[in-house]
């Protein structure tokens, strides 16, 4: 078996498909609607649309398989990504790269495949629009443009779901995406029995900034403190700007003292920044750190008012701050 190699750009190509905010949601009918015309228009028992991660391949629609994930080093789609054209196995048993691999030897028996690239307009893949079958079949030049027309379709909805979850401004996560996401985080939290912490923060005296120093140093402002808190979270923390200045981080499998750590970090990088005199102005954020309790926090919204109050009460502790 060959296992596929890493793109020269891997390293952008996976911070791209992060940036979509699409890895481990639910499924969607606008993708399973692209997958099912694709099972039906070229009769084939498998549609699924593939995005290739770190070491894996997860199935953001996937039709006709009961996995949603599997290694990247026993897929076929880990090769698709490496090629500037819909990557075609037509017998997967006679071919020296795919002979002897677990997918073939077992379940789902691959023999066909058929893969378009799902290429962003930076040029990264972050996966493809795949066909898979039992059988050894052809694929003809005029089906592999129908294949690439329906995996640009699911581009688009790629973008449009990024567009719908992201600030502008920062490009980190909006409200509407912090709850897509969170909610999950919780649902695997209660499950699992991980602990969560949620950092709430807000930065101080921001309507000044505004008045003083006009809403482009404002919005500066934002997207520096932005970068900052981006820069420090972890790749399993989910952050969001949810208002004007109000900033969440849920960070999973984190207890207080964790979360009391991050504080600290971002409050020296914001001293760190306001050193250099970047800004027209000093920042400063008062935070709240709450600990998800079941019991306590019933949704997602009770869990982000906790977190709330605890960042208005620090507010109120230093003297002169506008909320």
């Amino acid at each position: 078996m060959l296992a596929p190699a890493v793109p020269d750009n891997e390293e952008q190509r996976l911070a791209e498909l992060r940036s979509l905010h699409i890895l481990d949601t639910p499924a969607e009918e606008r993708f399973d609607r692209i997958t099912r015309i694709a099972k039906e228009l070229f009769q084939v028992p498998i549609a699924v649309i593939s995005l290739v991660d770190t070491n894996r391949q997860w199935f953001k629609s996937c039709i006709g398989l009961p996995v949603n994930e599997t290694e990247r080093d026993v897929s076929c789609c880990g090769h698709a990504i490496l090629q500037d054209d819909v990557f075609v196995i037509e017998d997967a048993s006679s071919d020296e790269r795919f002979f002897d691999n677990p997918l073939v030897l077992g379940p789902p028996n691959i023999r066909f495949y058929a893969g378009a690239q799902l290429t962003m307009s930076s040029g990264n893949k972050i996966g493809t629009l795949c066909l898979i079958d039992s059988q050894p079949r052809s694929f003809s030049k005029h089906q592999q443009l129908l294949l690439k027309d329906l995996a640009r379709i699911v581009i688009q909805e790629l973008s449009s779901h990024q567009a719908a979850i992201q600030d502008d401004l920062t490009q980190v996560l909006n409200r509407r995406g912090f709850e897509l996401m969170a909610d999950k985080a919780l649902a695997n939290s209660r499950r699992y029995q991980w602990p969560c912490s949620l950092l709430y923060m807000d930065l101080n005296n921001f309507k000044a900034i505004n008045d003083n120093h006009g809403h482009r140093a404002g919005d500066e402002a934002l997207k520096r403190f932005s970068n900052i808190a981006s820069t420090l979270t972890r790749e399993t923390d989910i952050l969001a700007r949810i208002g004007g200045d109000e900033f969440v981080v849920m960070m999973m499998n984190a207890d207080e003292h964790q979360a009391e750590k991050k504080v600290l970090k971002i409050e020296h990088a914001v001293s760190e920044l306001n050193a250099s005199h970047i800004l027209p102005c000093e920042l400063s954020v008062a935070y709240g750190i709450v600990v998800y309790n079941q019991g306590e926090h019933k949704t997602l919204a009770e869990f982000m008012h906790s977190g709330d109050q605890q960042m208005y009460l620090h507010k109120q502790t230093i003297r002169g701050l506008d909320a």
